[in-house]
């Protein structure tokens, strides 16, 4: 088995615009995400090893928070997904792959979670 590391984020609530039902497009409604994102990892990993060796966790929050444009209306979830994957992958050579949950609060009826995961590794980025 070959050796990873993965940075999570988990259960953040976001309000995206996002939908195709009319009732959908034209208010944010709350999705609940969560990112994971594999890296590069060093050989080993010191009690002094600099953070410039992984990565921010805080990153990952950022690109599936304050990272999702307010003004932009995203017809699927999975192009929210595309876009928090895409941010990661440009912010960070290290970034090797990225897998995002996004479950759709607002339909759920009895706590289901309802909604996708996508993961996406470097060497499968559109150019």
């Amino acid at each position: 088995m070959t050796d990873t590391l993965w940075l999570e984020v988990d259960g953040l609530t976001v309000q995206v615009l996002t939908g195709i039902y009319s009732e959908e497009t034209h208010l944010p409604q709350p999705l609940r995400i969560s990112v994971r994102a594999r890296l590069a990892m060093a050989d080993h990993y010191e009690p002094t090893t600099p953070l410039s060796r992984s990565k921010n966790y805080m990153h990952l929050k950022f690109a599936a928070t304050e990272g999702i444009p307010k003004d932009v209306h995203f017809v699927l979830i999975e192009s929210v997904a595309d876009h928090i994957i895409d941010t990661l992958f440009l912010q960070d050579e290290k970034v090797e792959e990225v897998e995002v949950k996004i479950v759709k609060l607002a339909i759920a009826e009895e706590g289901e979670e309802i909604g996708i995961t996508m993961r996406r590794s470097r060497l499968g980025v559109r150019k």
